[in-house]
Protein backbone atom coordinates (compact mmCIF):
# COMPACT_ATOMS: atom_id res chain seq x y z
CA UNK A 1 0.00 0.00 0.00
CA UNK A 2 2.80 2.31 0.76
CA UNK A 3 4.37 1.45 -2.57
CA UNK A 4 1.14 2.26 -4.48
CA UNK A 5 0.85 5.55 -2.70
CA UNK A 6 4.45 6.49 -3.02
CA UNK A 7 5.31 9.75 -4.68
CA UNK A 8 7.05 8.20 -7.75
CA UNK A 9 4.09 5.97 -8.44
CA UNK A 10 1.60 8.85 -8.26
CA UNK A 11 3.73 10.95 -10.63
CA UNK A 12 3.94 8.04 -13.05
CA UNK A 13 0.13 7.65 -13.17
CA UNK A 14 -0.36 11.36 -13.74
CA UNK A 15 2.10 11.37 -16.62
CA UNK A 16 0.52 8.26 -18.13
CA UNK A 17 -2.83 9.97 -18.12
CA UNK A 18 -1.52 12.91 -20.14
CA UNK A 19 0.23 10.59 -22.60
CA UNK A 20 -2.94 8.60 -23.17
CA UNK A 21 -4.99 11.78 -23.72
CA UNK A 22 -2.35 13.08 -26.18
CA UNK A 23 -2.26 9.85 -28.15
CA UNK A 24 -6.04 9.68 -28.38
CA UNK A 25 -6.23 13.34 -29.52
CA UNK A 26 -3.54 12.83 -32.17
CA UNK A 27 -5.26 9.65 -33.41
CA UNK A 28 -8.56 11.51 -33.77
CA UNK A 29 -6.73 14.25 -35.75
CA UNK A 30 -5.15 11.71 -38.09
CA UNK A 31 -8.48 10.01 -38.67
CA UNK A 32 -10.05 13.37 -39.46
CA UNK A 33 -7.32 14.24 -41.97
CA UNK A 34 -7.72 10.90 -43.74
CA UNK A 35 -11.50 11.30 -43.88
CA UNK A 36 -11.25 14.91 -45.14
CA UNK A 37 -9.69 13.75 -48.46
CA UNK A 38 -13.26 13.10 -49.56
CA UNK A 39 -13.99 16.82 -49.35
CA UNK A 40 -10.86 18.38 -50.97
CA UNK A 41 -11.15 22.00 -52.06
CA UNK A 42 -11.04 22.78 -55.84
CA UNK A 43 -7.61 24.37 -55.39
CA UNK A 44 -6.19 21.23 -53.81
CA UNK A 45 -7.76 19.00 -56.45
CA UNK A 46 -6.31 21.18 -59.21
CA UNK A 47 -2.87 21.05 -57.62
CA UNK A 48 -3.02 17.26 -57.31
CA UNK A 49 -4.09 16.93 -60.97
CA UNK A 50 -1.23 19.17 -62.08
CA UNK A 51 1.23 17.15 -60.04
CA UNK A 52 -0.06 13.94 -61.54
CA UNK A 53 -0.09 15.28 -65.11
CA UNK A 54 3.43 16.64 -64.84
CA UNK A 55 4.67 13.10 -64.40
CA UNK A 56 2.50 11.24 -66.88
CA UNK A 57 1.27 13.76 -69.52
CA UNK A 58 2.48 16.76 -71.51
CA UNK A 59 0.89 19.53 -73.60
CA UNK A 60 0.83 19.19 -77.39
CA UNK A 61 -0.42 21.93 -79.75
CA UNK A 62 -2.86 20.55 -82.31
CA UNK A 63 -3.55 22.68 -85.37
CA UNK A 64 -6.22 22.30 -87.99
CA UNK A 65 -5.19 21.60 -91.56
CA UNK A 66 -4.12 24.90 -93.12
CA UNK A 67 -5.92 26.05 -96.26
CA UNK A 68 -4.29 25.05 -99.54
CA UNK A 69 -3.02 27.42 -102.24
CA UNK A 70 -3.68 26.93 -105.96
CA UNK A 71 -2.81 28.92 -109.05
CA UNK A 72 -5.58 30.29 -111.26
CA UNK A 73 -5.96 26.93 -113.06
CA UNK A 74 -6.02 24.74 -109.97
CA UNK A 75 -2.35 23.78 -109.97
CA UNK A 76 -1.26 23.18 -106.39
CA UNK A 77 1.19 25.71 -104.95
CA UNK A 78 1.13 24.93 -101.22
CA UNK A 79 -0.02 21.80 -99.37
CA UNK A 80 0.11 20.32 -95.88
CA UNK A 81 2.39 17.46 -94.91
CA UNK A 82 3.42 15.78 -91.66
CA UNK A 83 6.78 15.79 -89.99
CA UNK A 84 7.45 14.32 -86.59
CA UNK A 85 8.82 15.10 -83.16
CA UNK A 86 10.89 12.42 -81.47
CA UNK A 87 10.70 12.34 -77.68
CA UNK A 88 11.51 9.94 -74.87
CA UNK A 89 10.33 9.08 -71.35
CA UNK A 90 13.62 8.40 -69.51
CA UNK A 91 11.98 6.47 -66.67
CA UNK A 92 10.81 3.85 -69.20
CA UNK A 93 14.21 3.29 -70.80
CA UNK A 94 15.86 0.01 -69.79
CA UNK A 95 19.19 0.45 -71.61
CA UNK A 96 20.09 4.13 -71.90
CA UNK A 97 23.43 3.66 -73.68
CA UNK A 98 22.02 1.32 -76.30
CA UNK A 99 19.09 3.69 -76.88
CA UNK A 100 21.38 6.72 -77.29
CA UNK A 101 23.66 4.83 -79.68
CA UNK A 102 20.72 3.81 -81.87
CA UNK A 103 19.03 7.24 -81.94
CA UNK A 104 22.00 9.59 -82.31
CA UNK A 105 22.79 8.98 -86.03
CA UNK A 106 19.12 9.07 -87.00
CA UNK A 107 18.34 12.41 -85.36
CA UNK A 108 21.73 13.96 -86.16
CA UNK A 109 22.90 14.68 -82.61
CA UNK A 110 26.08 13.59 -80.77
CA UNK A 111 25.70 10.31 -78.91
CA UNK A 112 26.85 11.78 -75.59
CA UNK A 113 24.30 14.58 -75.87
CA UNK A 114 21.52 12.07 -76.60
CA UNK A 115 22.66 9.89 -73.68
CA UNK A 116 22.39 12.84 -71.29
CA UNK A 117 18.83 13.49 -72.48
CA UNK A 118 17.86 9.82 -72.26
CA UNK A 119 19.07 9.71 -68.65
CA UNK A 120 17.57 13.08 -67.65
CA UNK A 121 15.55 13.24 -64.44
CA UNK A 122 12.38 14.32 -66.23
CA UNK A 123 9.19 12.52 -67.19
CA UNK A 124 9.57 13.37 -70.90
CA UNK A 125 12.24 14.97 -73.11
CA UNK A 126 12.09 16.19 -76.71
CA UNK A 127 15.00 14.78 -78.72
CA UNK A 128 14.42 16.19 -82.22
CA UNK A 129 11.87 18.18 -84.22
CA UNK A 130 11.07 18.21 -86.99
CA UNK A 131 12.19 14.95 -88.56
CA UNK A 132 10.97 13.44 -91.81
CA UNK A 133 8.49 10.60 -92.13
CA UNK A 134 11.37 8.40 -93.33
CA UNK A 135 13.38 9.02 -90.15
CA UNK A 136 10.29 8.51 -87.99
CA UNK A 137 9.69 5.16 -89.70
CA UNK A 138 13.29 4.07 -89.10
CA UNK A 139 13.00 4.94 -85.41
CA UNK A 140 9.70 3.06 -85.15
CA UNK A 141 11.33 -0.06 -86.57
CA UNK A 142 13.98 0.02 -83.82
CA UNK A 143 11.31 -0.80 -81.24
CA UNK A 144 13.00 1.21 -78.50
CA UNK A 145 11.22 1.42 -75.17
CA UNK A 146 10.17 4.88 -73.97
CA UNK A 147 10.41 6.57 -77.39
CA UNK A 148 7.45 8.71 -78.54
CA UNK A 149 6.80 9.84 -82.12
CA UNK A 150 4.32 12.72 -82.49
CA UNK A 151 3.05 14.08 -85.84
CA UNK A 152 3.65 17.78 -86.55
CA UNK A 153 1.76 19.57 -89.35
CA UNK A 154 4.11 21.24 -91.82
CA UNK A 155 3.75 23.34 -94.98
CA UNK A 156 5.14 22.03 -98.26
CA UNK A 157 5.61 23.87 -101.57
CA UNK A 158 5.61 21.36 -104.45
CA UNK A 159 6.78 23.96 -106.98
CA UNK A 160 9.98 24.65 -105.02
CA UNK A 161 11.26 28.19 -105.54
CA UNK A 162 8.49 29.12 -108.00
CA UNK A 163 6.64 32.25 -106.80
CA UNK A 164 8.31 31.90 -103.39
CA UNK A 165 8.12 35.60 -102.51
CA UNK A 166 4.47 35.73 -103.57
CA UNK A 167 3.56 32.72 -101.45
CA UNK A 168 5.67 33.46 -98.37
CA UNK A 169 6.16 30.59 -95.93
CA UNK A 170 4.77 29.03 -92.75
CA UNK A 171 7.21 28.88 -89.83
CA UNK A 172 7.71 26.08 -87.33
CA UNK A 173 5.02 27.61 -85.12
CA UNK A 174 2.53 27.24 -88.01
CA UNK A 175 2.25 30.98 -88.57
CA UNK A 176 2.32 32.48 -92.07
CA UNK A 177 5.05 34.96 -92.91
CA UNK A 178 5.31 37.28 -95.93
CA UNK A 179 3.34 36.91 -99.17
CA UNK A 180 -0.17 35.51 -99.11
CA UNK A 181 0.75 33.14 -96.26
CA UNK A 182 1.28 36.17 -94.03
CA UNK A 183 -1.45 38.41 -95.44
CA UNK A 184 -4.17 35.72 -95.25
CA UNK A 185 -2.91 34.07 -92.04
CA UNK A 186 -6.24 34.37 -90.22
CA UNK A 187 -8.18 33.06 -93.22
CA UNK A 188 -5.98 30.06 -93.90
CA UNK A 189 -5.08 28.94 -90.40
CA UNK A 190 -7.34 26.57 -88.55
CA UNK A 191 -7.88 26.80 -84.81
CA UNK A 192 -4.87 25.76 -82.72
CA UNK A 193 -5.74 23.95 -79.49
CA UNK A 194 -3.74 22.54 -76.60
CA UNK A 195 -4.22 18.87 -75.77
CA UNK A 196 -2.78 16.80 -72.93
CA UNK A 197 -1.16 13.65 -74.28
CA UNK A 198 0.39 10.73 -72.44
CA UNK A 199 4.15 10.31 -72.07
CA UNK A 200 3.59 6.56 -71.89
CA UNK A 201 4.26 5.32 -75.42
CA UNK A 202 2.02 2.24 -75.24
CA UNK A 203 -1.01 4.15 -73.95
CA UNK A 204 -3.81 4.28 -76.55
CA UNK A 205 -4.14 7.89 -77.86
CA UNK A 206 -7.49 9.61 -77.75
CA UNK A 207 -9.31 10.20 -81.00
CA UNK A 208 -11.10 13.29 -82.24
CA UNK A 209 -8.07 15.47 -82.97
CA UNK A 210 -9.31 16.55 -86.41
CA UNK A 211 -10.25 20.22 -86.51
CA UNK A 212 -11.85 22.59 -89.00
CA UNK A 213 -9.96 23.00 -92.28
CA UNK A 214 -8.65 26.50 -93.06
CA UNK A 215 -9.78 28.37 -96.15
CA UNK A 216 -8.18 27.66 -99.53
CA UNK A 217 -6.78 30.39 -101.80
CA UNK A 218 -7.03 30.47 -105.58
CA UNK A 219 -4.41 32.88 -106.89
CA UNK A 220 -4.48 35.13 -109.93
CA UNK A 221 -0.97 33.82 -110.60
CA UNK A 222 -0.61 31.55 -113.63
CA UNK A 223 2.00 28.90 -112.89
CA UNK A 224 3.15 28.72 -116.52
CA UNK A 225 3.44 32.50 -116.86
CA UNK A 226 5.22 32.68 -113.51
CA UNK A 227 7.72 30.10 -114.72
CA UNK A 228 8.21 32.06 -117.94
CA UNK A 229 8.80 35.30 -116.02
CA UNK A 230 11.29 33.68 -113.62
CA UNK A 231 13.14 31.95 -116.45
CA UNK A 232 13.32 35.16 -118.48
CA UNK A 233 14.50 37.12 -115.46
CA UNK A 234 17.27 34.62 -114.71
CA UNK A 235 18.36 34.76 -118.34
CA UNK A 236 18.43 38.56 -118.18
CA UNK A 237 20.47 38.51 -114.97
CA UNK A 238 23.04 36.26 -116.63
CA UNK A 239 23.21 38.21 -119.89
CA UNK A 240 23.27 41.73 -118.43
CA UNK A 241 25.38 41.15 -115.33
CA UNK A 242 22.65 42.64 -113.12
CA UNK A 243 22.82 41.83 -109.42
CA UNK A 244 19.05 41.52 -108.95
CA UNK A 245 15.80 42.23 -110.73
CA UNK A 246 12.01 42.06 -110.89
CA UNK A 247 9.41 41.23 -113.52
CA UNK A 248 5.68 41.82 -113.00
CA UNK A 249 3.00 40.77 -115.48
CA UNK A 250 -0.55 42.03 -114.94
CA UNK A 251 -3.96 42.33 -116.51
CA UNK A 252 -4.43 46.14 -116.51
CA UNK A 253 -8.21 45.84 -116.80
CA UNK A 254 -8.86 44.19 -113.45
CA UNK A 255 -5.57 44.42 -111.54
CA UNK A 256 -4.88 40.68 -111.54
CA UNK A 257 -1.21 39.80 -111.15
CA UNK A 258 -0.41 36.98 -113.56
CA UNK A 259 3.23 36.69 -112.52
CA UNK A 260 5.59 38.36 -110.06
CA UNK A 261 9.20 37.24 -110.33
CA UNK A 262 12.25 38.35 -108.34
CA UNK A 263 15.90 37.44 -108.36
CA UNK A 264 17.46 36.34 -106.07
CA UNK A 265 14.83 34.19 -104.40
CA UNK A 266 14.71 31.19 -102.02
CA UNK A 267 12.98 27.86 -101.43
CA UNK A 268 10.11 28.24 -98.92
CA UNK A 269 10.46 24.56 -98.03
CA UNK A 270 13.80 25.39 -96.38
CA UNK A 271 13.21 29.00 -95.34
CA UNK A 272 15.11 28.37 -92.11
CA UNK A 273 18.32 27.89 -94.11
CA UNK A 274 18.17 31.38 -95.62
CA UNK A 275 21.11 33.40 -94.29
CA UNK A 276 20.04 36.79 -95.68
CA UNK A 277 16.60 37.74 -94.24
CA UNK A 278 16.12 40.27 -97.05
CA UNK A 279 15.54 37.34 -99.42
CA UNK A 280 12.32 36.52 -97.59
CA UNK A 281 10.65 39.80 -98.53
CA UNK A 282 9.17 40.55 -101.95
CA UNK A 283 11.13 43.31 -103.77
CA UNK A 284 8.27 43.78 -106.23
CA UNK A 285 6.23 45.38 -103.44
CA UNK A 286 8.84 46.37 -100.86
CA UNK A 287 11.92 47.59 -102.74
CA UNK A 288 11.91 51.35 -103.39
CA UNK A 289 13.86 52.84 -106.29
CA UNK A 290 14.04 56.01 -108.38
CA UNK A 291 12.16 55.13 -111.59
CA UNK A 292 13.95 57.50 -113.92
CA UNK A 293 12.45 58.32 -117.32
CA UNK A 294 9.43 56.01 -116.98
CA UNK A 295 8.04 58.81 -114.79
CA UNK A 296 7.99 61.12 -117.83
CA UNK A 297 4.88 59.31 -119.07
CA UNK A 298 2.98 60.30 -115.91
CA UNK A 299 4.24 63.90 -116.09
CA UNK A 300 2.97 64.27 -119.66
CA UNK A 301 -0.34 62.56 -118.81
CA UNK A 302 -0.80 64.84 -115.78
CA UNK A 303 -0.14 68.02 -117.81
CA UNK A 304 -2.53 66.95 -120.56
CA UNK A 305 -5.23 66.13 -118.01
CA UNK A 306 -4.83 69.50 -116.28
CA UNK A 307 -4.84 71.36 -119.59
CA UNK A 308 -1.37 72.77 -119.00
CA UNK A 309 -0.36 71.52 -122.44
CA UNK A 310 -2.12 70.11 -125.49
CA UNK A 311 -1.03 67.25 -127.78
CA UNK A 312 0.28 69.93 -130.16
CA UNK A 313 2.33 71.78 -127.53
CA UNK A 314 5.95 72.58 -128.40
CA UNK A 315 8.89 74.25 -126.69
CA UNK A 316 12.40 75.26 -127.68
CA UNK A 317 14.98 72.95 -126.14
CA UNK A 318 18.27 74.63 -125.22
CA UNK A 319 19.87 71.59 -123.60
CA UNK A 320 19.31 72.79 -120.03
CA UNK A 321 16.97 74.59 -117.66
CA UNK A 322 17.55 76.02 -114.18
CA UNK A 323 14.91 75.36 -111.53
CA UNK A 324 15.39 76.30 -107.87
CA UNK A 325 19.12 76.74 -108.31
CA UNK A 326 19.59 73.31 -109.91
CA UNK A 327 20.49 72.96 -113.59
CA UNK A 328 18.63 70.18 -115.38
CA UNK A 329 20.28 68.79 -118.53
CA UNK A 330 19.22 66.27 -121.16
CA UNK A 331 20.73 62.80 -121.00
CA UNK A 332 22.83 63.52 -124.11
CA UNK A 333 23.74 67.07 -122.99
CA UNK A 334 22.48 68.26 -126.41
CA UNK A 335 20.04 70.99 -127.42
CA UNK A 336 17.18 69.70 -129.57
CA UNK A 337 15.61 72.96 -130.74
CA UNK A 338 11.88 73.07 -131.39
CA UNK A 339 10.33 69.89 -129.93
CA UNK A 340 6.72 68.74 -129.54
CA UNK A 341 5.38 66.79 -126.56
CA UNK A 342 5.49 63.40 -128.33
CA UNK A 343 9.19 63.87 -129.08
CA UNK A 344 9.77 64.71 -125.44
CA UNK A 345 8.90 61.06 -124.75
CA UNK A 346 10.50 59.61 -127.88
CA UNK A 347 13.81 61.35 -127.19
CA UNK A 348 13.35 61.13 -123.40
CA UNK A 349 14.20 64.78 -122.78
CA UNK A 350 14.70 65.83 -119.16
CA UNK A 351 14.47 69.51 -120.07
CA UNK A 352 11.12 68.93 -121.77
CA UNK A 353 9.36 67.33 -118.78
CA UNK A 354 11.02 69.78 -116.36
CA UNK A 355 9.59 72.60 -118.44
CA UNK A 356 6.16 70.98 -118.31
CA UNK A 357 6.19 70.42 -114.54
CA UNK A 358 7.24 74.01 -113.81
CA UNK A 359 4.43 75.22 -116.08
CA UNK A 360 1.98 73.08 -114.06
CA UNK A 361 3.21 74.42 -110.72
CA UNK A 362 3.63 72.38 -107.53
CA UNK A 363 -0.06 72.21 -106.60
CA UNK A 364 -1.30 70.63 -109.84
CA UNK A 365 1.82 68.53 -110.34
CA UNK A 366 1.80 66.87 -106.91
CA UNK A 367 -1.97 66.50 -106.87
CA UNK A 368 -1.68 64.50 -110.07
CA UNK A 369 1.16 62.34 -108.76
CA UNK A 370 -0.99 61.60 -105.73
CA UNK A 371 -3.87 60.68 -108.04
CA UNK A 372 -1.55 58.18 -109.75
CA UNK A 373 -0.75 56.68 -106.33
CA UNK A 374 2.85 57.82 -106.12
CA UNK A 375 4.01 57.88 -102.50
CA UNK A 376 1.32 55.57 -101.11
CA UNK A 377 0.63 51.84 -100.99
CA UNK A 378 -1.50 50.20 -103.65
CA UNK A 379 -3.13 47.93 -101.06
CA UNK A 380 -2.11 44.73 -102.83
CA UNK A 381 -2.97 41.65 -100.78
CA UNK A 382 0.60 40.72 -99.94
CA UNK A 383 2.38 41.23 -96.64
CA UNK A 384 5.17 43.80 -96.54
CA UNK A 385 4.22 46.47 -99.10
CA UNK A 386 6.17 49.75 -98.92
CA UNK A 387 4.65 53.14 -99.74
CA UNK A 388 7.45 54.73 -101.74
CA UNK A 389 8.75 58.24 -101.07
CA UNK A 390 7.38 61.54 -102.38
CA UNK A 391 8.25 64.87 -100.79
CA UNK A 392 5.77 67.69 -101.39
CA UNK A 393 5.84 71.44 -100.65
CA UNK A 394 5.91 71.91 -96.88
CA UNK A 395 8.05 68.84 -96.22
CA UNK A 396 11.47 69.48 -94.73
CA UNK A 397 13.18 67.59 -97.55
CA UNK A 398 11.32 69.33 -100.40
CA UNK A 399 12.83 72.18 -102.40
CA UNK A 400 11.78 73.97 -105.56
CA UNK A 401 14.24 71.93 -107.62
CA UNK A 402 12.23 68.79 -106.80
CA UNK A 403 9.48 70.11 -109.05
CA UNK A 404 11.86 69.64 -111.97
CA UNK A 405 13.75 66.50 -110.96
CA UNK A 406 10.60 64.62 -109.89
CA UNK A 407 9.20 65.09 -113.40
CA UNK A 408 11.80 62.67 -114.80
CA UNK A 409 11.82 60.26 -111.86
CA UNK A 410 14.64 61.59 -109.73
CA UNK A 411 14.33 62.58 -106.07
CA UNK A 412 11.32 60.33 -105.47
CA UNK A 413 10.98 56.59 -105.01
CA UNK A 414 8.40 54.02 -106.07
CA UNK A 415 7.98 50.28 -105.76
CA UNK A 416 7.71 48.17 -108.93
CA UNK A 417 4.04 47.35 -108.24
CA UNK A 418 3.30 51.03 -107.63
CA UNK A 419 4.90 52.06 -110.93
CA UNK A 420 3.12 49.43 -112.99
CA UNK A 421 -0.21 50.20 -111.33
CA UNK A 422 0.12 53.86 -112.32
CA UNK A 423 1.00 52.97 -115.94
CA UNK A 424 -1.96 50.57 -115.98
CA UNK A 425 -4.26 53.58 -115.59
CA UNK A 426 -3.13 54.68 -119.05
CA UNK A 427 -3.62 51.17 -120.45
CA UNK A 428 -7.10 50.92 -118.89
CA UNK A 429 -8.63 54.09 -120.28
CA UNK A 430 -7.71 56.24 -117.27
CA UNK A 431 -9.14 53.93 -114.58
CA UNK A 432 -6.49 52.71 -112.13
CA UNK A 433 -7.26 49.25 -110.71
CA UNK A 434 -6.01 47.89 -107.41
CA UNK A 435 -3.52 45.06 -107.91
CA UNK A 436 -4.33 41.74 -106.26
CA UNK A 437 -3.00 38.17 -106.25
CA UNK A 438 -5.97 36.21 -104.82
CA UNK A 439 -8.82 35.39 -107.18
CA UNK A 440 -11.02 33.30 -104.87
CA UNK A 441 -11.24 32.21 -101.25
CA UNK A 442 -12.94 28.86 -100.72
CA UNK A 443 -14.44 27.91 -97.38
CA UNK A 444 -15.88 24.44 -97.87
CA UNK A 445 -18.83 24.85 -100.22
CA UNK A 446 -18.75 28.64 -99.99
CA UNK A 447 -16.72 30.56 -102.56
CA UNK A 448 -15.77 34.22 -102.18
CA UNK A 449 -14.75 35.72 -105.52
CA UNK A 450 -12.43 38.73 -105.54
CA UNK A 451 -14.11 41.73 -107.12
CA UNK A 452 -11.93 44.18 -109.08
CA UNK A 453 -11.59 47.49 -107.22
CA UNK A 454 -10.70 50.86 -108.69
CA UNK A 455 -8.16 53.05 -106.92
CA UNK A 456 -9.42 56.07 -108.81
CA UNK A 457 -9.45 57.75 -112.21
CA UNK A 458 -6.41 60.02 -112.42
CA UNK A 459 -6.97 60.83 -116.11
CA UNK A 460 -9.81 60.73 -118.61
CA UNK A 461 -10.21 58.09 -121.28
CA UNK A 462 -9.26 60.69 -123.91
CA UNK A 463 -6.05 61.59 -122.13
CA UNK A 464 -5.23 57.89 -121.76
CA UNK A 465 -5.74 57.38 -125.50
CA UNK A 466 -3.49 60.33 -126.39
CA UNK A 467 -0.68 59.19 -124.08
CA UNK A 468 -1.00 55.61 -125.34
CA UNK A 469 -0.44 56.84 -128.90
CA UNK A 470 2.64 58.74 -127.72
CA UNK A 471 3.98 55.61 -126.02
CA UNK A 472 3.42 53.62 -129.22
CA UNK A 473 5.43 56.21 -131.14
CA UNK A 474 8.11 56.04 -128.46
CA UNK A 475 8.58 52.30 -129.04
CA UNK A 476 8.26 52.53 -132.82
CA UNK A 477 10.67 55.46 -133.29
CA UNK A 478 12.97 55.23 -130.28
CA UNK A 479 12.80 51.77 -128.70
CA UNK A 480 12.74 49.28 -131.53
CA UNK A 481 14.52 46.85 -129.19
CA UNK A 482 11.17 46.41 -127.39
CA UNK A 483 9.01 45.86 -130.48
CA UNK A 484 7.25 42.56 -131.23
CA UNK A 485 6.44 41.64 -134.81
CA UNK A 486 2.72 41.77 -135.50
CA UNK A 487 1.84 43.65 -132.30
CA UNK A 488 1.59 47.33 -131.44
CA UNK A 489 3.51 48.00 -128.24
CA UNK A 490 3.13 51.00 -125.94
CA UNK A 491 6.08 51.50 -123.63
CA UNK A 492 8.78 53.60 -122.06
CA UNK A 493 12.26 52.87 -120.70
CA UNK A 494 13.95 54.37 -117.68
CA UNK A 495 17.59 54.64 -116.63
CA UNK A 496 18.05 55.88 -113.07
CA UNK A 497 21.14 56.57 -111.02
CA UNK A 498 21.33 54.99 -107.59
CA UNK A 499 21.31 57.49 -104.70
CA UNK A 500 23.72 57.24 -101.78
CA UNK A 501 24.24 59.33 -98.62
CA UNK A 502 26.76 61.49 -100.52
CA UNK A 503 25.00 61.88 -103.88
CA UNK A 504 24.63 59.34 -106.67
CA UNK A 505 26.86 56.31 -107.14
CA UNK A 506 29.15 56.51 -110.19
CA UNK A 507 28.61 53.95 -112.97
CA UNK A 508 25.66 52.27 -111.24
CA UNK A 509 22.10 52.28 -112.58
CA UNK A 510 18.67 50.76 -112.21
CA UNK A 511 17.25 50.10 -115.67
CA UNK A 512 13.60 49.47 -116.32
CA UNK A 513 11.01 49.16 -119.05
CA UNK A 514 7.24 49.37 -118.71
CA UNK A 515 4.88 48.53 -121.54
CA UNK A 516 1.53 47.02 -122.50
CA UNK A 517 0.03 45.24 -125.50
CA UNK A 518 -1.84 45.21 -127.78
CA UNK A 519 -1.70 48.99 -127.46
CA UNK A 520 -5.18 49.57 -128.89
CA UNK A 521 -6.76 46.88 -126.69
CA UNK A 522 -4.39 46.15 -123.78
CA UNK A 523 -4.63 42.65 -122.35
CA UNK A 524 -1.34 42.47 -120.50
CA UNK A 525 1.13 44.93 -118.98
CA UNK A 526 4.74 44.20 -118.09
CA UNK A 527 7.39 45.82 -115.89
CA UNK A 528 11.05 44.88 -116.24
CA UNK A 529 13.52 46.14 -113.61
CA UNK A 530 17.23 45.28 -113.51
CA UNK A 531 19.53 46.46 -110.73
CA UNK A 532 23.14 47.39 -111.52
CA UNK A 533 23.48 45.75 -114.95
CA UNK A 534 26.89 45.99 -116.60
CA UNK A 535 26.13 45.15 -120.24
CA UNK A 536 25.15 48.69 -121.24
CA UNK A 537 24.60 52.25 -120.06
CA UNK A 538 20.96 52.74 -121.05
CA UNK A 539 17.70 50.88 -120.42
CA UNK A 540 16.96 51.00 -124.14
CA UNK A 541 20.00 48.73 -124.62
CA UNK A 542 19.51 46.52 -121.57
CA UNK A 543 15.89 46.35 -120.33
CA UNK A 544 13.99 46.86 -123.61
CA UNK A 545 15.33 43.64 -125.24
CA UNK A 546 14.28 41.68 -122.15
CA UNK A 547 10.74 43.01 -122.62
CA UNK A 548 10.83 41.99 -126.27
CA UNK A 549 11.95 38.42 -125.54
CA UNK A 550 9.37 38.01 -122.79
CA UNK A 551 6.50 39.51 -124.80
CA UNK A 552 7.24 37.31 -127.83
CA UNK A 553 6.73 34.20 -125.72
CA UNK A 554 3.91 35.66 -123.65
CA UNK A 555 1.59 36.38 -126.58
CA UNK A 556 1.87 32.70 -127.56
CA UNK A 557 1.24 31.47 -124.03
CA UNK A 558 -1.77 33.79 -123.62
CA UNK A 559 -2.99 33.10 -127.16
CA UNK A 560 -3.20 36.81 -128.02
CA UNK A 561 -3.66 37.09 -131.81
CA UNK A 562 -1.52 39.53 -133.84
CA UNK A 563 -3.07 42.91 -134.62
CA UNK A 564 -4.18 42.05 -138.17
CA UNK A 565 -5.99 38.90 -137.05
CA UNK A 566 -7.60 40.71 -134.10
CA UNK A 567 -8.81 43.51 -136.34
CA UNK A 568 -10.19 41.05 -138.89
CA UNK A 569 -12.00 39.12 -136.16
CA UNK A 570 -13.35 42.33 -134.65
CA UNK A 571 -14.65 43.41 -138.05
CA UNK A 572 -16.61 40.16 -138.18
CA UNK A 573 -17.99 40.67 -134.67
CA UNK A 574 -15.61 38.31 -132.88
CA UNK A 575 -14.69 38.75 -129.20
CA UNK A 576 -10.96 39.24 -128.96
CA UNK A 577 -10.62 41.41 -125.85
CA UNK A 578 -10.27 38.83 -123.10
CA UNK A 579 -7.35 36.76 -121.89
CA UNK A 580 -8.40 33.16 -122.62
CA UNK A 581 -6.49 31.63 -119.72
Amino acid sequence: MQQANSLPYVQFRRRLYFVIVGLVTFSIYLLWEVASFQWLSPEVISYMDTLRNSNYTRTLELAAARGLIYDRHGEIMAVNTLEYEIGISPNLVTNARQTATALAPLIGRPELEVFELVTANRPWVSLARPVSAEVAQQITQLGLQGVTIDPIPRRSYPQGTLAAQVLGFVNLDLKGNYGVEGYYQDQMAGQIRDRRVSTIPFEVPQSGWEQHHGRDLILTIDRDIQFLAESQLLSAINSTGAQSGTIIIMNPRNGEVLAMANYPSYDPNTFYEVEDPNLLSNPAISSQYEPGSVMKVLTVAAALEKGTITPQWTYYDEAQINVGGVTVRNWDRAAHGNVDVTQVLVQSLNVGVATISTMMGPTDFYNMLDAFGIGRRTGIDLQGEASGTLYVPGDAHWSESNLATNSFGQGLAVTPIQMLTAINAIANGGLMMQPHVVREIRDGERVYVSQPAALGRPISAETARIVTDMMVTTVRDGLDQASVDGYTIAGKSGTAEIPSPVGYEPNAWIMSFVGFLPADDPQVSILIKLDRPTSGNWASQVAAPVFQQLAERLVILLEIPPDDIRHALAAQGGAVNAIPR
